[in-house]
């Protein structure tokens, strides 16, 4: 693991697997979760497909940069935006999905990469999204797993898992770990198991606990919007990727997504919620591989 100063402002902790010489996949995580989440047993198996895998930590998460100074209260953002005080959230949240996309940009720059393979998960899809976009002339294809288009009609949350996902957890190590299991409200039904979901808080814990960033990020989600428009006119090749049991990003996300990038894959797994299973990872490691191809 190494970070790296990818701007003035902004440093990011990060991994690589594989040969630089091969082509490069950078892997792009969702909402307050750690590079971690792309497990190091799935990047080997890209790795070992002949791809060059880099994960990251987004800012306000893990190792990267924290923007400590401009705290969020999370239930004051969501109240905000509830009755349409824009501008009062707007104030609250100094960055955007744009500025995050910068921020992967800026790696795949640091590290000498000029195009890449971009591939991203819930919120990291937004963000990857968003990579493809602005800079379509750095990314090769964009994969975008368990996301969305930024329209409100779309890829809407169950009210159970939207509870869990904004009530936080326990800020001890004990009660920590054991909240993860709720998250099994999006989980694959059939492969959901409580004993990996702790296994991964308990190692995200000690890692780098930093609940704070949430409230940010969850901001620059909500406050920049629908990418609609834009999608009609992306030109990179796309796959959309999407687990029927997700109940986090409802499917509609991903159908959505593939509906307006013109000819855009969309590949839509059962027995996926808003997780990737182990059981899975074949059949995920043989679509990107061929997506990248």
């Amino acid at each position: 693991m190494s970070i790296t100063a990818v701007s003035p402002d902004v440093s990011l902790a990060y991994e690589c697997f594989g040969d630089p010489e091969d082509p490069t996949v950078l892997l792009v995580m969702g909402f307050g979760a750690q590079m971690l989440a792309w497990h190091e047993d799935f990047c080997q198996a890209l790795a070992d497909r002949g791809r060059h895998v880099i994960r990251y930590d987004n800012r306000d998460c893990g190792l990267s940069t924290r923007f400590g100074e401009h705290p969020v209260d999370m239930d004051g953002l969501v109240a905000a935006v509830t009755s349409g005080d824009l501008p009062g959230a707007q104030a609250m949240v100094p960055y955007r999905l744009l500025d995050m996309a910068g921020d992967g940009l800026g790696l795949l720059t640091v590290l000498g990469v000029e195009r890449a393979h971009v591939v991203g998960a819930s919120m990291g899809g937004m963000i990857a999204q968003t990579m493809a976009l602005s800079a379509p002339e750095r990314v090769l294809t964009l994969t975008s797993m368990m996301s969305s288009t930024g329209e409100s009609a779309y890829g809407n949350p169950s009210p159970e898992a939207q509870a869990v996902l904004l009530g936080g957890r326990p800020a001890d190590r004990e009660g920590y770990v054991a909240a993860a299991e709720k998250e099994l409200v999006w989980a694959s039904r059939r492969y959901g198991d409580a004993a990996v979901l702790r296994e991964l808080a308990a190692e995200s814990y000690d890692r780098a606990y930093y609940p704070e960033g949430t409230g940010r990020q969850l901001g620059a989600m909500i406050l920049s919007g629908s990418r609609a428009q834009a999608l009609r006119g992306l030109r990179v090749p796309t796959l959309v990727v999407h687990g029927l049991d997700d109940t986090l990003i409802d499917p509609s996300g991903g159908r959505r997504t593939a509906e307006l990038v013109p000819g855009a894959e969309l590949l839509l797994i059962p027995d996926m919620g808003h997780d990737r299973p182990r059981e899975l990872w074949p059949r995920l490691v043989d679509a990107l591989v061929a997506h990248t191809a």
